[in-house]
């Protein structure tokens, strides 16, 4: 023991000796800034420059940037080195990072369900200015992404004393076209407001200033290194050579291009004080080449132009005054994995919201259990302020906190503070939730193509009630040839199981077909109505139970064989549901992991106990779907699935039908299978398995491989009599914002010929 002592009191000298060499090495160097310019995702070549700078041990003094350049470079102010940059930048899904979208896989089915519907979906307070439209996206995502990178940083600072590195960065007041410097503030806001790209991004509103992205005024901000004391600057730009009339071909090569000939202002004049200036090659690439391959590629390039310098920048350590074995002591801890790690709670605070909300929070998250916050939770939280709550929008802030000193603790490591110009770190976080104007309606929009129905549009209105427990109101319009037209109203009390009360018209116009050829039309109206007092509301899952009347009004039926349903007559139902449905799948339309499940058990009568003075029909349906994945590409997904019947009368409306891609796309017992295109009555007893292989090729297109079989009968004894139902099918998909858009063939053995079907656009 006493020998393992003096070793490792041996090597704690030697450390500090080296340390104090280095140290006074250290100084009397001069000061290096590393400026870096704006551009977009091109960008991203910064952090292959700053690896080696890193590799060559050049200190960093003061750090300045403008747009792209102000993110990498607020984030390395902070303690992000180049490797955690570079690890940080190819987790996220900029996809989700650049719009608006809300991260609903942890609320509800119904959001989740909306969120795959509509291409489009905005909110609006009515009676007062949206102050953060401007842009066609508002940059919610970014910012809340910059509010937990920057845990530790998010309150008002002075970027020269209370920042690890000293910083600042480059913002444009559009209000007289002025140069805004943040020297201070707080570290997001500002790195947002540097990167608001005119009319991509919406500006950021500080007092009486408008702000958007400082590339107009100063994109390349050597001059403001110089102003804060450097003497030795490294610069990168990342712009290319202005396009060509034949390159200007769409709407973000003309925005780009309008914004790098902005941005040649002080270009000349900052160059020519630059000691070092490297200029990256992003040909190729543009401001929104947000891919994983072009992140790759533009880091690499980045490295790669710094080491054509290599000799360049290691002859400038002569000129800081080190020698060429000097490597820069570590003064501030590296930031650790902000997006994992948890931080211990040592309060709460909510702000601009209504005590009714915060105990709604308080609630659903069991806050005032919990003892530590992440990331996950953090978007969670902001999310439902959102979703569940209506503001327009939501902040959540880590503020770092000391605990008081009688309270025994045990510190969660990754929350730093300075004190007395040591940065040491802090016993936890203040979790501070602030909300901004609540929406009076949300805006929902989709359309869609398909070589059935041709055009349709959907339509959603959400309006939320002021009232003390929150319900909100749901208006929904379908056009096309399918007519829809629904009201809901659904409490949602601190319980979270959410009575809803649903009314709904469909103008129907069905083709039905018989062994692949069609048989006859049937156009119906069907109104209804449904009390649903519980729905009950968990992370994936969803529990219902209700009753509902359907008034069937038959308009006409055109075909060959109309006599069994000529005799159909209007008619009322009344029916009682219990539903269940799970869904944990991780994509909507193209998952790869995760399962699905649904199942629903319907009584049907005329009179609320009897069908035709007989008892009523019972229908058990179900459906089961997990995605096995085998490797970031290649998926298989199984799904077992049918409809039982049970009663002695079975109005043809509810019987059961197959054909198609989805559940109850065409009518409410629609099952899909492969091989069948259109609607085919099938017996009351209907079971069926399918297989279905998805291929990735690149980031959005998938190819899909789909085999089915089925047994039918009209008695659950007699399913396996019958010759098997046996379908295949193969597909391609492009999966964009406005939903998959692709093309399917397919055959079976029962229409005994091929069939090919187009869809543009989400499905409703």
């Amino acid at each position: 023991m006493r020998k393992m002592l003096l070793i490792a009191v041996a090597v704690l000298m030697c450390g500090l000796a080296y340390a104090q060499e280095n140290d006074s090495k250290d100084v009397h160097r001069k000061k290096v800034a590393v400026v870096l310019s704006g551009g977009g995702a091109k960008g991203m070549a910064h952090i292959g420059v700053l690896k080696v700078l890193e590799r060559a041990g050049i200190p960093v003094d003061i750090v300045t940037g403008t747009s792209m350049g102000s993110i990498i470079g607020g984030l390395y102010s902070i303690g992000y080195n180049a490797n955690a940059l570079d690890s940080m930048v190819r987790v996220q899904d900029w996809s989700y990072v650049i719009t608006d979208k809300e991260d609903l896989r942890n609320q509800s089915l119904n959001d989740r369900k909306k969120q795959n519907t509509y291409f489009f979906s905005t909110g609006m307070t009515i009676g007062k200015r949206d102050m953060n439209a401007g842009g066609l996206i508002k940059g919610k995502n970014l910012a809340e992404l910059f509010q937990q990178l920057c845990v530790g940083f998010t309150d008002s600072l002075d970027f020269s004393r209370d920042l690890p590195i000293p910083f600042a960065c480059v913002a444009t007041d559009i209000i007289d076209n002025s140069e805004v410097d943040f020297h201070s503030g707080r570290l997001p806001q500002a790195m947002r407001a540097s990167m608001a790209i005119p009319a991509a991004f919406s500006p950021v509103r500080i007092g009486d200033k408008v702000l958007v992205d400082g590339g107009l005024r100063n994109n390349y901000p050597a001059d403001i290194a110089r102003e804060m004391g450097a003497d030795i600057i490294i610069g990168v730009t990342v712009q290319g050579t202005p396009k060509s009339a034949e390159e200007l071909g769409g709407t973000m090569s003309i925005l780009s291009q309008i914004i790098d000939v902005n941005c040649k202002n002080k270009l000349d004049e900052n160059l020519a004080i630059t000691d070092l200036h490297l200029q990256v090659d992003t040909k190729g690439y543009g401001s929104a080449s947000f891919s994983q391959s072009a992140i790759d590629t533009l880091i690499r390039r980045g490295e790669e132009e710094a080491m054509r310098h290599w000799d360049d920048i290691i002859a400038l350590k002569k000129r800081i005054g080190i020698d060429e074995s000097f490597r820069p002591m570590i003064l501030h801890p590296l930031r650790p994995q902000v997006m994992t790690e948890k931080h211990y709670i040592i309060g709460f605070t909510f702000e601009n919201m209504t005590p009714q909300d915060e105990r709604f929070l308080r609630q659903k998250f069991g806050l005032d259990k919990r003892d530590s916050i992440d990331a996950n939770l953090e978007q969670e939280l902001t999310t439902s302020m959102r979703v569940d709550l209506f503001y327009q929008t939501a902040e959540c802030r880590l503020l770092p906190e000391k605990l008081p000193h009688a309270t025994p603790r045990m510190r969660i490591p990754g929350i730093y503070h300075k004190v007395d110009s040591v940065w040491s770190e802090a016993d936890g976080v203040r979790v501070v939730l602030t909300a901004g104007d609540r929406k009076s309606v949300q805006l929902h929009a989709g359309v869609r193509y398909d070589t059935e129905e041709y055009a349709a549009v959907q339509l959603g209105l959400d309006i939320p009630l002021k009232t003390a427990i929150p319900i909100n109101t749901d208006f929904t319009l379908r056009l096309g040839k399918r007519l829809m037209a629904r009201g809901e109203l659904t409490v949602h009390p601190r319980s979270f199981t959410r009575p809803t009360l649903r009314y709904s018209f469909r103008r129907n116009d069905v083709d039905i077909y018989l062994e692949g050829d069609r048989n006859y039309n049937i156009r119906y109206n069907q109104f209804q109505a449904e009390f649903i007092p519980i729905n009950h509301d968990l992370k994936h899952f969803n529990i219902q139970y209700g009753l509902r009347w359907d008034y069937m009004h038959y308009r006409n039926m055109l075909g060959t064989e109309t006599n069994k349903l000529a005799a159909l007559k209007n008619e009322h139902f009344y029916s009682y549901h219990a539903r269940i449905n799970y869904n944990s799948e991780d994509n909507w339309s193209f998952p790869t992991r995760g399962a699905r499940f649904k199942a629903e058990y319907t009584y049907l009568t005329d009179n609320f106990t009897q069908l035709d003075g007989k008892p009523g029909m019972s229908a058990v349906d179900a459906n089961w779907r997990i995605s096995f994945s085998f490797n970031s590409r290649f998926t298989i997904q199984p799904m077992l699935y049918g409809r039982l019947l049970f009663g002695t009368t079975t109005p043809p409306t509810f019987g059961n039908t197959i054909g198609g891609d989805w559940f109850g796309h065409y009518v409410e017992q629609q099952m899909p299978f492969a091989g069948i295109g259109n609607i085919e009555y099938v017996d009351h007893q209907f079971v069926a398995a399918q297989l279905q292989a998805q291929q990735r090729i690149g980031g959005s297109n998938y190819v899909l491989l789909r085999v089915a079989g089925a047994q039918q009968a009209n008695k659950p004894k007699n399913l396996l009599d019958r010759r098997t139902l046996l379908g295949i099918q193969a597909a391609y998909y492009y999966n964009t914002m406005f939903g998959p858009i692709g093309a399917t063939v397919g055959y079976s053995n029962r229409t005994k010929q091929p069939y090919f079907y187009l869809n543009l656009g989400y499905e409703f």
